[in-house]
């Protein structure tokens, strides 16, 4: 593996903005030090570049296996990469559903051969598969992960009785997909007596509804306050869930954790005009105030992780009527670029940037040596130009569905270079090195 400086960068790093070098060795940081004169394999100049720890995204669906036609573990990792995610966790929804061990190791085995950045894969958990759950280990993956409420593919959890008992036995993190599946039921008969088959876009986040939300989500933090679950909620996407969570205790000894999507913080309900079903996602984009609200539990703490919910789907999928458009989008190559224009906007500082996207996520998670800028920690890092614009286009999307919902948007910020455990695996719009990424480790 080649030894690598990078000379002059801009460091945003726990809390702080500082110019050094940082020399790479054996895929860890080696040294940190205002100048290195150490001979490399090869040297980097950053100067007027800025250093980040790379994201670490917590939940993406890369659809693989079964879904293939939509997205692959090759196409998507290789999205994320050139976006700066440098690691991802992904979903149990593929076909089959992983809910074994035995279809858990299949996708490690895949990700070995295909994923260009780190990876790991939550194990899904259904009404009747609790003791292959409970042979899930805590070392080597990231979390088990339970649909509160129906989603792409059928894993819905409604079976109280199940829930307890994952709730009560689960050796580790348990992340929730969380919306009251009789609540939208309800929603959804209401709109069809009122509307027909005419129902639209706009009356997305009226059926999957704020309260929906906030029923299932009350329930999971009951469930883990019952049993003193280590509970993780993703992507929230109201105003009344955000008051749910603790700011106040230190993250490391929280019990009860939250995530927020950049569709939640960049999108509101005024866009459905103009995007239509390509910002469909459940949880449903809502109003102008709850995206506020969300941006705000971000900043005091109440939220502690940002993370993208990438689901692509085809675009012909997309084109479908309300009611047969799947719920999803493709995100994880400008999450991070949306994040910097969010910089930009005055909305978030970088050191913020950082904290929600790779600090926290290491440490709700218990990531072993990453999301760090440290010495003895792997070099999973990202330089970018904070002021070399970027406009998306078809030509320069690397989904393999092929579409943005952020399409003609230009980003104010370029990911220039990415390094995934010590390969300069992405620099200047091409792919350096074919080497994957590494298999996530956990201190539990």
């Amino acid at each position: 593996m080649k030894t690598i400086l990078i000379k002059g960068a801009t460091l945003v790093n726990e809390g702080k903005t500082v110019v050094a070098d940082v020399y790479i060795k054996d895929g860890f940081i080696d040294e940190i030090n205002p100048q290195i004169s150490r001979k490399a394999d090869q040297e980097i100049n950053a100067d007027g570049l800025h250093l980040l720890p790379g994201m670490i995204d917590d939940q993406v669906h890369f659809r693989e296996p079964g879904l293939t036609h939509k997205a692959d573990i090759f196409s998507e990792s290789m999205a994320a990469v050139a976006g700066g995610i440098t690691s991802f966790m992904e979903m149990p929804n593929t076909v089959p559903n992983t809910l074994t061990q035995k279809l858990l190791a299949d996708k490690y085995a895949i990700a070995s051969e295909m994923s260009l950045a780190n990876y790991s894969f939550f194990m899904g958990a259904s009404n009747n598969n609790i003791e292959e759950v409970l042979k899930t280990d805590p070392a080597n993956v990231c979390g088990i992960k339970v649909f509160m409420g129906s989603s792409t593919g059928n894993m819905l959890v409604d079976n109280e009785q199940v829930l307890e008992n994952i709730f009560s036995q689960a050796p580790m993190l348990v992340a929730t997909h969380c919306e009251d599946e009789l609540t939208i039921q309800r929603n959804m008969a209401a709109f069809k007596e009122r509307y027909g088959d005419h129902i639209t876009i706009e009356m997305h986040p009226l059926i999957r509804s704020a309260e929906a939300c906030y029923t299932s989500s009350s329930l999971a933090v009951s469930l883990a306050k019952k049993y003193n679950t280590r509970l993780h909620i993703l992507h929230i996407s109201t105003a009344m869930e955000v008051g749910i969570f603790d700011a106040l205790t230190p993250l490391k000894d929280k019990r009860i954790t939250a995530e927020a999507c950049v569709h939640h913080l960049w999108f509101d309900d005024r866009d459905y005009a103009d995007k239509g079903n390509l910002i469909k996602w459940n949880p449903a984009v809502k109003t102008l105030a709850d995206k506020e609200a969300i941006l705000k539990g971000l900043l005091d703490g109440h939220i502690d992780i940002i993370a993208t919910d990438h689901a692509p789907h085809t675009i012909e999928e997309k084109a479908l009527p309300y009611l047969q458009a799947p719920s999803g989008g493709p995100l994880v190559q400008h999450a991070l670029p949306a994040l910097l224009e969010m910089y930009h906007q005055g909305k978030l500082r970088l050191e913020q940037i950082v904290e929600k996207t790779a600090h926290n996520v290491a440490t709700c998670f218990q990531i072993d040596r990453r999301g760090f800028i440290r010495e003895g920690y792997w070099a999973d890092l990202v330089l970018v130009a904070l002021n070399d614009p970027v406009k998306v286009t078809k030509a320069n999307i690397l989904y393999k569905c092929g579409w943005s919902p952020f399409e003609g948007q230009t980003f104010q910020a370029e990911i220039t270079h990415t390094f995934i455990s010590g390969n300069l695996a992405y620099q200047k719009g091409k792919f350096m090195t074919n080497e994957t990424g590494k298999r996530l480790a956990f201190n539990r």
